[in-house]
Order: C-alpha cells, then sequence, then structure tokens
C-alpha cells in the first residue's frame, strides 16, 4: 500500500523488451537506500517488485503485458522521468489516502491552466471510471494523491501546488501526456457490494 505522497522523481535508465513483458532500470537513491529484493516500490504510480538494487541507486522491476497494456508504463524509455514511492510503513502517517499502486486506467492532459500560485490540471476521464469519481475526493494521478477541484462527465480537474509542481512529474505534464489513474478503492468495494447478489454475500453457518 502507498500514500501518493511522491519521494523521488526517478529516471529509466534501461529498458529490456521481452515479449509480453518489460524489464526496467530506474535511478532513485532515495526509494532504493533501506531497499531490496521483492520490496514494492511505485513507479509513477504502478506498484512493481524490486528484482535486483544496483550499487548506483537504481533498481530493476519487471513489468507484465498487463500492466504494459493497462499502464503508460509502456511508453517509458531510457530517460524518462518517473514519480517513485516505497511501500507505507505501518507506523507511517497517511499524508494522501489510500492507494494500491494498481493502475486503473489512463487519462489524457486536457489542458493546463497557470495562476499566480497553482496550476489547474484538467484530465480526460474514461467512462467506465466516471463513476468512482466525485467532486473534492482523492484521485491518484502517475503515483500522486490529489484532490478533485472540478467534474465534468468525461473530465476532471486537480489544482497543483508548487511543491507538487516541482517535486512531481506533474509540473512537466504537457497537454496531451497520458497519465495513470487509480480512482479511490473504497468506492469500487462499495460498488461490488451494492450491485452482487446477495445470494453470494452470504455466509454459511454451516461448520
Amino acid at each position: 500500500m502507498f500514500t501518493g505522497i511522491v519521494e523521488e522523481l526517478g529516471e529509466v535508465v534501461g529498458r529490456e523488451n521481452l515479449g509480453d513483458s518489460a524489464r526496467l532500470v530506474i535511478r532513485g537513491p532515495i526509494v532504493t537506500s533501506d531497499a531490496g529484493h521483492g520490496d514494492s516500490i511505485a513507479v509513477n504510480g504502478v506498484c512493481l517488485t524490486v528484482v535486483e538494487v544496483l550499487a548506483d541507486g537504481s533498481f530493476s522491476a519487471d513489468v507484465m503485458d498487463e500492466t504494459l497494456k493497462r499502464s503508460s508504463l509502456r511508453g517509458v524509455d531510457v530517460g524518462t522521468r518517473v514519480n517513485l514511492e516505497r511501500a507505507a510503513a505501518l507506523q507511517s502517517r497517511l499524508g494522501g489516502h489510500i492507494v494500491q499502486g494498481h493502475v486503473d486506467g489512463t487519462g489524457q492532459v486536457m489542458s493546463r491552466t497557470p495562476s499566480e500560485h497553482w496550476t489547474v490540471v484538467r484530465v480526460a476521464l474514461p467512462v467506465g471510471l466516471s463513476r468512482y469519481v466525485v467532486e473534492k475526493g482523492s484521485i491518484t494521478v502517475d503515483g500522486v494523491s490529489l484532490t478533485v477541484s472540478g467534474l465534468g462527465r468525461d473530465w476532471f480537474e486537480v489544482s497543483l501546488i508548487p511543491t507538487t509542481l516541482d517535486l512531481t512529474t506533474l509540473g512537466r505534464a504537457e497537454v496531451g501526456v497520458q497519465v495513470n489513474l487509480e480512482v479511490d478503492v473504497i468506492a469500487k468495494y462499495v460498488e461490488r457490494l451494492l450491485t452482487t447478489d446477495d445470494r453470494a454475500n452470504r455466509i454459511d453457518p454451516t461448520p
């Protein structure tokens, strides 16, 4: 589990395409400082498992075909900057919201409207995800926990403060860029509970 509070801007320093998967090598000295084989690191909001930690502060991770199809990681290459976050520890403060690192889909940056102290970014919202998004609710964009400040039928807006603009890839995400989206998991569970046949939810008391 993650909180959507990006710890570091990393960089893809290697990519090996393996047919139905890819192996990425990503430099991130902060997130690798205490990482080891099998640990989880969110890369642009995608939970990846560390295969190996390298001496130069990089780590390698395998990305399966399902993840490549569903997320923007299919388009990253050497030189791409990425948002990095280590998995939350039990004693951590929950600075953002509950983020699984399981991307639900991608959206495209539609517009950027700068103001004196912040920038409003509008992102296209896939129809299948729109029902899980509410104004003033939480959404994860490229691994960043954000509050929905505006909402339409097929778009949402977030207002980015200077810290977010400076320390994450969203400060450089131009119009047309694809971003990873993860909606609030609680909304998905509620929908499932309300739409599943009640008989399937009953617990058989017989031991």
